[in-house]
């Protein structure tokens, strides 16, 4: 046992937990690849000045969340604690929205990293899969994203989950709301923190899970209200949308989210199994956010799903993915001729795309068949010295327990062959 251990708040992601989660991941991204997304990787650090102004300078992730660092050269900078803010600011380096095909869509996984109090659910490192449609402002875009997340939860067999949705409003309607949620803000008993957070981004209070603040929220005016026409009936094809596609929503009054970038659709999925933690995923649209950054006017829509709750929320319904077999073939060689004719043999397979695996260290039959089965796989490939004699090899099904000789310059071919008839793959 080693004397260090993980980070408080992190995890080690090994066998066979890590098969899960790249389940989850694959899951998630193979309806967006449908949808013409590519896969943008980004650093693992940036500028704090980039979370600063594109997640907000009033948000708990930049004022008390964020982990930063000042190199030795004097940059600051800080662990990304969510994608989308690093995305647009890869593909507005990369001018990808000069390239005269809107909107740019993109997808990425990777780790991300809040400096939280760590409960079941909510840890210092997460695993995220998000995606991002840059540089088209229309409501089939934010019904498109909705419908590809729901899409990847139900794959995976999700039932109990909720999605809630909401409208921020854009640049000409939400002045007069927030000026309106201001002052009713004002008038109630709230910390000096809150009430900082009242004149610097009012619509965060909404968000607010303390029982205390949320008694006192009661009759508060409502983004809802006070939409622009404009606003209402992009607002109104979403939810057409997601309809007519068979995708049930809740409307939620207060849904804001935890970032200041968001403007008109706003959703969120949770599921009801997770306890207080309840939120998977979620996004929304985010016009304003490259101008931010410095970049131009670029309208554009978003989300990130949470891999480790979607793990939990599995776990929460009882549901066990059907995984692809780690191992079809284990080869189990005796003596050291076998050895050599066994590990060719192995490579071979390999080669025409089964996954083998093969008896190392030297293990006697019993230990190797022991780990052939502990293993997974379907058939054992046995050798001796009287099998090489003859020019075969044994085959044994692990799960029949049917064991026959094959020539050994055919056992590719009929390994492949009885692997595409077998039921179990």
């Amino acid at each position: 046992m080693s004397t260090f251990s993980a980070p408080k708040g992190t995890y080690d992601l090994i066998p066979p937990d890590s098969s899960v989660f790249l389940a989850v991941r694959e899951a998630i991204s193979t309806p967006l690849k449908r949808a013409g997304y590519g896969y943008i990787e980004t650093p693992g650090f940036e500028a704090v000045e980039l979370f600063a102004r594109g997640v907000g300078e009033s948000t708990d992730i930049v004022t008390k969340e964020m982990y930063t660092l000042t190199t030795k050269g004097g940059d600051e900078l800080a662990l990304r604690p969510e994608g989308t803010a690093s995305v647009l600011r890869a593909a507005l380096e990369a001018n990808l929205h000069k390239l005269g095909n809107l909107p740019v869509k993109l997808w990425y996984s990777g780790s991300y990293y809040r400096y939280e109090r760590p409960q079941k659910g909510r840890y210092r490192h997460f695993s995220q899969v998000g995606a991002e449609a840059l540089g088209t402002e229309d409501p089939a875009l934010d019904a498109e994203l909705i419908i590809l997340a729901f899409d990847a939860y139900r794959s995976l067999g999700l039932r109990n989950f909720r999605l809630l949705l909401n409208s921020l409003g854009d640049k000409e309607c939400r002045p007069v709301y927030r000026a309106a949620l201001q002052e009713f803000l004002r008038a109630l008993d709230l910390d000096e923190e809150t009430r900082r957070r009242v004149e610097i981004n009012p619509l965060r209070v909404l968000d607010d899970k303390r029982e205390a603040v949320q008694k006192q929220l009661v009759g508060a005016p409502m983004m809802r209200d006070h939409l622009c026409e404009a606003c209402k009936s992009y607002h109104e094809q979403v939810r057409e949308l997601l309809t007519a596609a068979g995708v049930a929503f809740e409307d939620d009054p207060k849904l804001v989210r935890g970032l200041d970038y968001y403007t008109r659709t706003t959703f969120e999925f949770v599921h009801d199994g997770l306890g207080s933690q309840s939120a998977v995923g979620g996004g929304g649209r985010y016009d304003g956010l490259s101008e931010m950054i410095g970049g131009p006017a670029l309208p554009s829509v978003g989300w990130a799903l949470g891999v480790d709750r979607t793990v939990l929320a599995l776990k929460a319904e009882g549901i066990e993915l059907e995984l692809p077999a780690h191992t079809d073939v284990f080869a189990v060689p005796l003596g050291e001729e076998a050895r050599r004719a066994l590990f060719s043999l192995v490579t071979e397979l390999r080669r025409q795309g089964v996954a083998t695996d093969f008896a190392y260290g030297g293990k006697g039959l019993k230990n190797a068949m022991k780990s052939a089965n502990r293993s997974g796989a379907r058939f054992a490939v046995v050798a001796g010295e009287r099998d090489l004699a003859e020019g075969t090899v044994q085959l044994k099904d692990l799960e029949s327990g049917e064991q026959s000789a094959v020539a050994l310059d055919a056992l590719v071919d009929t390994v492949r062959e009885r692997l595409s008839d077998s039921p179990s793959t």
